[in-house]
């Protein structure tokens, strides 16, 4: 999802040893020059590793090969591999895209874990890849500095990887200023974005980008939108980024489509063959369950939304305001129904009784869409939460003051949520004093984006709950669809002080430049 106001809503709309033993120790860089070097007759591992839901003692590790294998884990605390362990991991095929991952257990506390991954040849065990290498650093067992990232939207608009830019710049932006753990807010693909040879710039410049088959349509089958996520790995600063930094994932409208809902018409759009969206919504879900470093519930539909505890200073809770959703609509019911859901109530249950459950000083709420931002679907429906009316709650803002009003009566304390979703940096401050909604405790929100994409900006805040604009990183009456070029990209950046236990927040442009930040007391 991604659009916070109508015109950029209208804008879219129009190597190997036996099977004794795979470990090598090799020094990183030969690593390195053989993987490149690999001979095609061993499996290959052409996208690299990633790591996610870094916790205290276990960790996802993720990788891709490009034939049946089964997917084989060294990890260490040292960077040559000494006391190292070894996990067997799955077989994977065809019928999983190749991909794999591992929940590696057992991990010590507050470590950096240097781990390569290897693939074997389910035909011939004795042929193993050439190993890919990542590390990670596991959550504290006490209080110590933590540094987290967040942004959302990555090659949206057309504006697709451009080697003339750099390409995903904005990843390596991120790796530098090195932070404990990366939350992807959502729209990690624009599965409804096609990316054409060349867009032409106002100023007669043209951005010219890498194109594939998949990525040169709207995606439909399981395959078109693997091939999406395939697309953004063939950056190398996403490469880079995805073997250094963990990272804990969410999802959006454009893993699927723009605005999408459960049951949503594709009739209207000529762009699509597939005219059942239940049939695109499970090949988007599948596709991103397979390259998502994210640890999956057992069953036929794992809930995207989960929690991820981060040592005794911060608690990370993710949301998933897609899946359950009713339809957009005008958002002024009176009272709670069918037609109102959002979240739903499984996961509204599941969300207060983790934030009443956790231990943790800071809660981090990482949501896709923002509370009081007016996110409009067309003239008359509403695509994220606010409704533009700024009266008492009403539609989809009833689930968010359950939720408000659950965390004070409950005394839970330090609740921050972040976002992405509207394409700028901005950050809120809500107040009951301002709200026409009262029964909660002011928080903030901190909304930033876009990683890779069209740059819009800036929205309407809706007065139900009281928000104050703070920062905006665009101004009003900004030309919509900015391309990267233009810097205009954005991701915020949370320190929390081991000793002072304060957390500070800053929001960064594609520099890595600081162009706000606030620091918050813990109560």
């Amino acid at each position: 999802m991604n659009r916070s106001y109508r015109s950029r809503r209208t804008f879219l709309s129009t190597t190997a040893k036996a099977a004794g033993g795979f470990a090598l120790a090799w020094p990183a860089a030969a690593r390195s020059a053989a993987f490149l070097r690999q001979d095609a007759s061993r499996p290959g591992i052409p996208y690299g590793v990633a790591s996610g839901d870094v916790t205290r003692e276990r960790a996802i590790i993720w990788s891709r090969t490009d034939r049946p294998a089964r997917m084989l884990v060294e990890w260490s605390t040292t960077e040559s591999f000494q006391n190292v362990r070894r996990v067997r991991g799955p077989a994977t095929d065809e019928s999983a895209g190749y991909t794999a991952r591992v929940d590696v257990p057992g991990l010590p506390r507050g470590q950096r874990i240097f781990y390569r991954v290897r693939f074997e040849d389910l035909r011939d065990a004795r042929n193993v890849s050439v190993p890919a290498d990542g590390s990670f650093l596991t959550a504290p067992a006490s209080p110590r500095d933590v540094t987290l990232a967040w942004s959302a939207d990555t090659v949206g608009q057309g504006w697709g990887i451009n080697k003339e830019f750099g390409g995903l710049r904005m990843y390596d932006t991120i790796r530098r200023a090195r932070p404990d753990m990366f939350i992807h807010c959502g729209d990690t693909i624009y599965a409804d974005s096609p990316v054409p040879p060349e867009i032409r710039l106002p100023d007669g410049r043209v951005w010219r980008n890498v194109t594939t088959p998949e990525k040169s349509k709207v995606a439909e089958t399981v395959d078109e939108f693997r091939g999406n996520y395939v697309y953004n790995l063939l950056d190398d600063n996403v490469r880079r980024f995805n073997a250094e930094l963990p990272q804990f994932w969410l999802w959006d409208d454009h893993e699927v489509k723009n605005n999408w809902f459960p049951g949503m018409s594709l009739e209207a759009d000529d762009r699509y063959v597939e005219k059942d969206s239940r049939v695109l919504a499970a090949n988007a879900r599948r596709a991103f369950l397979e390259y998502s470093p994210m640890r999956r519930a057992p069953g036929p539909l794992p809930p995207i939304y989960r929690a991820c505890s981060y040592g005794p200073l911060v608690d990370i809770f993710a949301l998933d305001l897609r899946t359950y959703r009713a339809p957009n609509s005008a958002n002024r019911q009176p009272a709670p129904g069918a037609d109102t859901v959002h979240a739903g109530a499984q996961q509204i249950v599941w969300l207060e009784r983790a934030l009443q459950s956790s231990t943790a000083l800071w809660k981090v709420i990482a949501s896709d869409l923002p509370i009081g931002l007016v996110v409009r679907d067309g003239e008359t429906a509403f695509e994220a939460i606010a409704n533009a009316d700024g009266g008492p709650p009403l539609g989809r803002e009833l689930e968010i003051a359950d939720v408000l009003r659950f965390i004070r009566r409950q005394r839970i304390r330090n609740v921050v949520w972040v976002t992405g979703d509207v394409h700028y940096a901005a950050a809120h401050h809500y107040d009951p004093e301002r709200a026409r909604f009262k029964d909660f405790d002011p928080f903030w929100e901190f909304v930033a984006g876009p990683l890779h994409a069209g740059t819009f900006g800036p929205a309407a805040l809706d007065d139900t709950f009281g928000p104050e604009l703070r920062f905006s990183s665009v101004p009003p009456g900004m030309a919509p669809n900015r391309p990267p070029s233009d810097g205009l990209q954005f991701f915020g950046l949370i320190r929390i002080s081991g000793q002072s236990r304060a957390m500070t927040v800053e929001l960064r442009n594609l520099a890595g430049e600081v162009l706000y930040t606030v620091e918050l007391d813990p109560k």
